[in-house]
């Protein structure tokens, strides 16, 4: 018989003790059943799904959960670290019914705009700008200087900003996870101000890029909600994105399966990435719902307003989720890694799309890169929500000038696109969005 969640202890998901063994924790919480007792702050205890089925059920049932955090707002405290992450603003993420239709729609409309073929190109160009800057030095961390800059620099040019607002943009996200409590305040008014700018500047002329038909969408967004659908873009595309290039970088130079991958594995990039997806979800434990009444759900007792979370990474590793017994899987898509039902993350595809690219472009550049330190040693962010790797070292042969000074990135060589091939801003979907 498994342990009710009102006698349960609550089992703590922050601490180095999960960072090191999340599965553990998960292992402890599957034995309360599919709902067991999480602690996700200091005295911050929530309910939280770690069965396949149960969160599926959830995700989908919009009548009987609230994505409203509102009512329970009150009861997070001030410095809590989980604050950011549940403060009620008019954006998609915190809507229900009707109004997260309506803003979805202006997220999706928008998204379907892009050409992947210019997303991809942008993701390139970038990628080669990072690449330049350690490429002749032989050893790189590739989480500080690689995987948490390129999908920042790619969403700034995606949002219609200019590409020396990218490092602005990094700088000031970088300062807001910071613990020092005046650094992330630095960082939080460097963000405001950026998004003020890059408001602004598309209200007074508009582009081809994300911002513009944000703007200009049918369903009419107030410049708050716009400003607010861009922070959820953000947020939703960036570090779940970075920490989904990390994690795949480590499978593939760590299994065996993938290693010599980048020259003459057997297995591609793509299945790496599904691995990565169902195995080490780069978003662990999030979704954030609320019983309109109180529920009883898969046997466990719920009040009205009670937070309810879903562990992606426990769900995808849950014993009746399909996972092999060998650990391996090959194809299937039916991971939680991006969610699931009406309030599954839109940016999934775009998301794909730039982990993709960044790791070809790596992988085609430093195709003898290795792990500088053993797989068993790589620790991770202490944390409930991501699975975030503090660095990943890893090392390659240098990559330097040629006799005739000729590098990858020199226009005359024939490696990556040179200026004219990419675009300043995305250029697809000329037109003004149209509402269907």
């Amino acid at each position: 018989m498994s342990i009710t969640p009102s006698t349960a202890t609550a089992v703590r998901l922050y601490g180095p003790e999960h960072a090191a063994d999340p599965q553990r924790s998960y292992e402890l919480l599957r034995r309360q059943g599919p709902v067991g007792l999480a602690e996700i702050d200091t005295d911050l205890v929530v309910h939280l799904v770690t069965d396949y089925e149960a969160a599926i059920n959830l995700l989908q049932d919009t009548d009987t959960w609230s994505k409203d955090t509102r009512p329970w707002l009150g009861q997070v405290p001030e410095h809590s670290t989980i604050r950011p992450l549940v403060e009620w603003r008019p954006s998609l993420l915190f809507a229900d019914g009707d109004e997260h239709a309506h803003l979805r729609k202006v997220i999706t409309d928008s998204f379907a705009l892009l050409d992947p073929n210019d997303v991809r190109v942008l993701t390139f160009r970038h990628a080669d700008r990072l690449l330049q800057d350690f490429a002749d030095t032989g050893t790189v961390d590739l989480v500080g200087q690689y995987a948490h800059q390129l999908p920042l620099m790619v969403f700034n040019g995606l949002f219609g900003m200019g590409d020396e607002h990218g490092p602005r943009l990094v700088g000031a996200l970088t300062a807001m996870m910071d613990t020092d409590p005046e650094r992330k305040a630095a960082g939080a008014q460097s963000f405001g101000a950026y998004l003020g700018t890059l408001y602004q500047t598309k209200a007074a002329q508009r582009g081809h890029d994300l911002t513009s038909w944000f703007i200009d969408h049918p369903n009419g967004l107030s410049q708050e909600e716009a400003i607010n659908q861009i922070i959820i873009t953000l947020g939703a595309g960036n570090e779940p994105t970075a920490n989904l290039i990390a994690n795949t970088c480590v499978r593939m130079l760590s299994d065996d399966r993938y290693f010599g991958t980048l020259t003459t594995g057997s297995l591609p990039v793509q299945h790496a990435i599904d691995d990565a997806l169902w195995y080490d979800s780069p978003l662990a434990n999030f979704s954030f719902h609320f019983p309109k009444k109180d529920v009883t759900f898969y046997g466990t007792r719920i009040p009205v307003g009670s937070p309810v979370m879903v562990s992606y990474a426990a769900a995808n590793t849950c014993p009746h989720s399909g996972v092999p017994a060998d650990g391996y899987r090959s194809g299937t898509k039916a991971h939680l890694a991006f969610a699931a039902g009406p309030h599954a993350c839109p940016a999934r595809s775009l998301a794909l799309l730039i982990a993709t690219a960044a790791i070809e472009r790596l992988a085609s550049y430093l195709p003898d890169i290795e792990l500088a330190v053993a797989p068993e040693e790589l620790t991770y962010r202490d944390g409930p929500i991501h699975r975030t790797l503090t660095s990943l070292p890893a090392r390659f042969t240098p990559l330097t000038p040629d006799a005739e000074g000729v590098t990858p990135w020199s226009r005359s060589s024939t490696g990556p696109e040179t200026e004219s091939d990419s675009p300043s801003l995305v250029t697809a979907g000329r037109g003004s969005v149209r509402s269907s």
